[in-house]
């Protein structure tokens, strides 16, 4: 019987991976472990808290006795608790540095003395830095050198290298994964595509940065959830997945996008002061997992913005008390 904990599970990958595990694996015992901040949020698990086969334990990754009582018995644990948001990192790092880093630490040294068998590590492909406009071909890969650029991404990069660490110094069974910007059903309105959607919906302006020219690389959270199911089970102990979703989409392309599918007038869309230190360009060359555990994204961008745009409509309670808790 495999049981496993996952640290931010109410979180908007967490929970979608929680869903998916327990849909894909039903014997299989999980435990989530979340300081419930503004981007954790139990409604997303609403469809499995009476399953007895899930546990939820509401703490701080940062508190060790509660590290200790959620991971004790577990054979895996999957790390996405973390705080995530670009724009909240530049206005307060502390935070940041806290839970991406002592927590991951915490973490790691309590798996380390339960002899948990694999720890996975979620983390972002905001550590290698920027890409160019100018060349379109050159992605970020697992041999890239770490250049991060935000408070955020400094954070991540040093709970990757801690991870790291662990690895070499004490043999630790740590995977690590890098991927691009998820999006999807329980994404918390601060991040473009739901912020977008939602505010389309109430007939809000659309802030986009600069001029719209910014980069990302999407990837339907399910695709996601596969990569790392693929990972934990598959993947080589002390090696580095990049997830890509080989959906590369500008600040500018997205709301267009989502105006269209909503038939809203394109003058809700407004340019706003560009963010500090903006990287320009992220994408991912997800080579290596491909050939090496199988796995692609399967959900182009257009079909996965269809789903996610009608998950809003169809959702608007959900987020509506989301908007409103955290005003």
């Amino acid at each position: 019987m495999m049981k496993i904990l996952v640290t931010g599970g109410a979180g908007f990958i967490g929970s979608n991976f929680i869903l998916y595990l327990m849909e894909k694996y039903p014997e299989y015992k999980i435990v989530n472990l979340d300081k419930l901040t503004y981007a954790g949020n139990l409604e997303n698990l609403k469809s499995v808290e009476k399953n007895p086969n899930y546990m939820f334990i509401r703490g701080d990754i940062c508190d060790r006795k509660t590290v200790e009582e959620a991971m004790t018995g577990c054979d895996m644990v999957v790390h996405f608790a973390a705080e995530s948001h670009v724009d909240r990192s530049i206005g307060g790092p502390a935070i940041f540095i806290r839970t991406n880093i002592v927590g991951t630490e915490i973490l790691l040294e309590v798996a380390k003395e339960l002899n948990i068998k694999r720890f996975h590590h979620v983390s972002t492909d905001e550590v290698f830095g920027t890409l160019s406009l100018d060349n379109l071909e050159e992605k970020f890969n697992e041999d890239t050198p770490y250049s991060p650029r935000s408070p955020y991404a400094a954070s991540k990069a040093g709970s990757d290298h801690l991870v790291r660490a662990f690895v070499e110094t004490y043999n630790f069974p740590a995977t690590i994964s890098n991927c691009t910007n998820n999006y999807g059903p329980f994404q918390f309105p601060e991040k473009i595509i739901p912020l977008f959607i939602t505010n389309a919906l109430q007939n809000k302006p659309l802030p986009i940065y600069g001029q719209g020219k910014a980069v990302r690389d999407y990837l339907y959270v399910i695709d996601h959830c596969e990569a790392i199911d693929l990972i934990i089970h598959k993947g080589k102990i002390g090696e580095t997945y990049c997830i890509g979703g080989d959906s590369e989409k500008n600040g500018a392309e997205i709301a267009k996008t989502i105006l269209a599918l909503l038939d809203k007038p394109k003058n809700l869309i407004t340019f706003v002061e560009d963010r500090k230190g903006h990287d320009m360009r992220y994408a991912m060359d997800h080579s290596k997992v491909t050939n090496e555990l199988g796995w692609q994204p399967s959900v182009t961008f257009e079909e996965g913005i269809k789903k996610t745009i009608e998950w809003y409509k169809t959702n608007k309670p959900w987020w509506q008390k989301v908007i409103v808790k955290n005003t």
